[in-house]
Parts: structure tokens; sequence; C-alpha cells
């Protein structure tokens, strides 16, 4: 029997993140995937597919330029579903390149199969071809992933009827769409399809969605959503869902009202996929959605020398925290030398437009009882958005008015994922407004749009001292000329 310091069960960003710093730090690390190629949800059917899916679809449809060429101009006049897949192909097999590269040259062993836990310390794995095979392990990385939530009123056929994983195996181009669940799958879906030009209906069991972000934020991308004709039901519940004499879904409310479409897409909730991993033999015990609790700061489970890291442990489940969990967890597994972690992490919403977070909403602050002040920049306000032809998108900076830090930056719009980090810098460095006031971004850049809500802000700001020298009365009228007289070269 093989022994390892490190079993690492699932290759999406966590479990490769994991599996990579153990190695670096000379451990030998064995990695098992369940699917036939590397890479866990995040390549397959999550991250990857979707981001890939919406920049397609941004493309092809030539969603950036209609602010100059209007409403109806195309890249290509007919898109289909095997024009979708064709990049994402591509995508695909890169990524797994990446992957299998990346665990090859630091020494990371891989192995294709089903695992469960046999007890604390051993795992048994069910090869492809049946055959069991045991490993015994140090320590063990969790990190599974979710799998879509699907209740028994749903009908799903893949092809109709589907979930977010069906949707990218099957990609096809609706004629109308319904979105069950506004969290951030259901968003990034309904916006990536209205983008085509498909008539799309979001139903949200609650008053409002994406509750984590700034309100303001999401009244803007609301307000961009109904002019495109998105229809947002929220407050209303799904009863059931059947399909008519044409195949098409009808979504009963329980309002009364009925939502007929061409497609349905069910994404009210992932799952912990943990119910095959015999995690009553370790003693590792799942809530009711299969997720697992962690100590925050180690990611250790209810047994020490196991843990669990990525979306199985649930908020905030993004790809970029799931890898910092996954190598906090190895660092700590083997009492290496852990950074203390920022602060403040950003959120990337891949929506069309973008959103995205770092640092304290505004309701947080007022929450805080912190003195705050708003400054607030459209996009459309800047040289960069109008040779883009930028209809929307703004910008907002929440300001301390007592120390000038930076509390928090907001956006929606194009390039919100990329501009955000200038934010979550300056506001994990502590520094305050003046650095946007005071230095000089790239002309023009939609960066600019940090200068343009800073000085927003300050000059709502009360000021202590005169924002310009006062010249004194008592002052001569020869004074007064040398003092405001300019520098010779």
């Amino acid at each position: 029997m093989e022994r390892f310091n490190l079993v690492v069960i699932g290759s999406g960003p966590a479990g490769r993140r994991a599996a990579i710093q153990a190695a670096k730090l000379g451990k030998s690390v064995l990695v098992v995937e369940n699917r036939l190629r590397l890479g866990g949800v995040s390549v397959h059917t999550g991250t990857i597919p979707s981001k890939t899916l919406r920049e397609t679809v941004l493309n092809l449809s030539g969603w950036r330029e209609r602010g100059f060429y209007g409403l109806s101009y195309r890249v290509k006049k007919d898109i289909e579903g095997k024009d979708l897949g064709a990049r994402l192909r591509k995508t695909l097999d890169y990524e797994i390149e990446v992957l299998e590269h990346q665990f090859a040259r630091n020494g990371v062993r891989t192995f294709g199969g089903m695992a469960r836990f046999a007890d604390e310390h051993h795992l048994l794995v069910t090869d492809h071809s049946g055959d069991e095979h045991q490993f015994a392990f140090d320590h063990a990385v969790i990190a599974v992933g979710t799998a879509p939530y699907r209740p028994t009123n749903i009908p799903f056929d893949g092809h109709t009827v589907m979930d977010s994983d069906s949707l990218v195996s099957e990609l096809r181009v609706p004629r109308s769409l319904t979105v069950v669940g506004a969290g951030v799958i259901g968003i990034e879906y309904a916006t990536i399809f209205s983008a085509l030009d498909v008539p799309v209906t979001i139903i949200e069991p609650r008053d409002n969605f994406l509750e984590f972000i700034d309100r303001e934020i999401i009244e803007e991308f609301t307000h961009d959503l109904r002019q495109r004709g998105v229809t947002i039901r929220l407050g209303s519940k799904v009863d059931r869902v059947e399909k008519d004499e044409q195949g098409w879904a009808i979504a009963h409310l329980t309002d009364g009202r009925q939502i007929r479409s061409d497609m349905l897409l069910y994404a009210a909730g992932r799952v912990g996929a943990t119910q095959d991993l015999g995690l009553e033999k370790c003693g590792v015990m799942p809530d009711e959605r299969g997720r697992l609790k962690v100590d925050p700061a180690t990611f250790q489970t209810q047994i020490p020398h196991i843990y669990a890291a990525g979306d199985v442990i649930g908020f905030p489940s993004l790809a970029s925290t799931s890898m910092e969990q996954g190598r906090i967890a190895a660092l700590h597994a083997f009492e290496a030398k852990m950074p203390p972690a920022p602060e403040f992490f950003p959120y990337g919403i891949y929506a069309v437009p973008e959103i995205s977070t770092v640092g304290l909403t505004e309701q947080q602050v007022r929450a805080h009882n912190i003195s705050y002040e708003c400054g607030v920049a459209r996009f459309r306000e800047t040289s960069r958005g109008h040779i883009m032809g930028l209809q929307s998108g703004m910008m907002k900076m929440i300001v301390s008015l007592e120390t000038r830090k930076l509390l928090g930056v907001h956006i929606v719009g194009e390039g919100a994922t990329e501009l955000i980090h200038i934010g979550q810098a300056v506001l994990n460095l502590g520094a305050t407004l003046d650095y946007f006031v005071e230095n000089t971004f790239n002309y023009p850049t939609l960066a600019e749009a940090y200068k343009i809500a800073a000085l927003d802000a300050w000059n709502r700001m009360p000021r202590v001292t005169p924002a310009a020298p006062v010249v004194d009365e008592v002052e001569t009228a020869p004074q007064r000329k040398k003092a405001t007289a300019p520098k010779q070269a």
C-alpha cells in the first residue's frame, strides 16, 4: 500500500493549489479525480465554461460595439450552439493541459477514480475500470466542490429543463429562457443569453438578489437589465414545472402565474458533492446540503488532519478564494509559515455587465456607524468610455470622513473584474482618498473612473482647511501681486 503525506480529493482550484503547495514543501502528494480528465467543476462545468461562453457571446453578438452601431448590430447573424461550443472546447483543452503540466512539473501524482474514506488515514479508490485501490495518508484535503441542487418537483431532461451542468454540456440558443434562481450562476447565464437577444425571465423567491453586493450597484444593474427587456420576478416561488404538448417548459408559480419558455434553467442552489465519500468512516459530518464545516483560519474539519476547501465549505464559493483556501490548508498541515491573510478580497460576477466589489458596502458602513462619504463615476464620463461607446457602467467609492481611508469600491460595467484590483490594493494597504486624487492615471482609460469618483467624494466632504490659500486682506497690493506671480523658468 502506497502512503502519501497528503491526499487531495478533487482537482479544482482548491485541490490544485493545495497539492502544488504541499509538493513545493517537499511532500509526497496524490490527487484523486473522479472525472476522466483533471480540472474539477471549475474547468468542466463551472468557472471556465461560463466565462468562455460569456466571451464568445459578446464577441459573436457584437455586444461591445452596439453603443456605436446600434442595437441591431451583429458580428454573426445566426448564432447557434455549435458556434458557442467551438471556443469552449479549445479553452478547456488548454486549461487541462496547463494543469497536467503543473502537476507533472511539481511531482504531484494523479489517480482517476471515485474516492471514499476507509478510516481516518486510509482512502479507497475505485478506478474507471471498477478495480479498487487503497492508499494511506498523513493528511487529506477534501476539495470535491458542489453539484447543482435538483429538487424532485423539477423534471430535468437535459434539453428543455436543465441545470447549469447540462446547460454547458448541450449548448444551444433557445427562443426564450426562464431562469429559476437569481444567485451568481443564474444571473450570469440569464444575462449572457440576454446578450443574444433571447427573451429572459428571472424568477427569485426572495425580495432581493445578490444581497452581498452594494444596493446602489444592484439598482444600476437591475435598471440595465430591464432596459434590455429582461423580466425579473422577485418574491415569486416555483411550485412545479411541466412541459406542454410542444415540449416547452411551463413554470407554475405559487402566486398563480405561469411562465412558458423554450428552455428553463434551474439554478436555485448547489449541494456539496460529498454523498459518496464515506465521511462517516472518518468522522467528518456534512450539513443537510452536503457542505463541510471548517475552522475559517486553518480549514480543518472536525478531524484535525483532514481539511476541506473550496465550494464544498460554502460561501463565498469563488475560484479565487478557493485557491487561497487550498494553499492555507496545505501550509497549516505541514506547519509551514502562513502569511496573514489580507483583510479584503474582491468578488467578481461575470454577468453582462460585470459586477465586482471589494471592501464594505454602504449598508455595512452604516451598520458599523462609520461616518462616510461616497463618490461616483459614470463610465460614459471618461474619454475611454466614450471611445468604447459605453452607455452604462459606474464606479462607487466609499471613504471614511474621519480618516479619509478607502472603505470600499463597487463597480458595475465593462472591465469591472479587472478594474477592482486597483481598489483592492489601496484598501489592503490602508491608503486614503489622496492616492487617487494626487496620482496620474493613463489617459484615456476606464481606470480614470477612480480619480473621477475620488474627486466626487472629495468635493462632498467637509474640509477643515480651505481648498486653496486665502490672501490676507491687510496685505498691500504689491505683496499680493508678488504672492500670486508665476515662478520664472
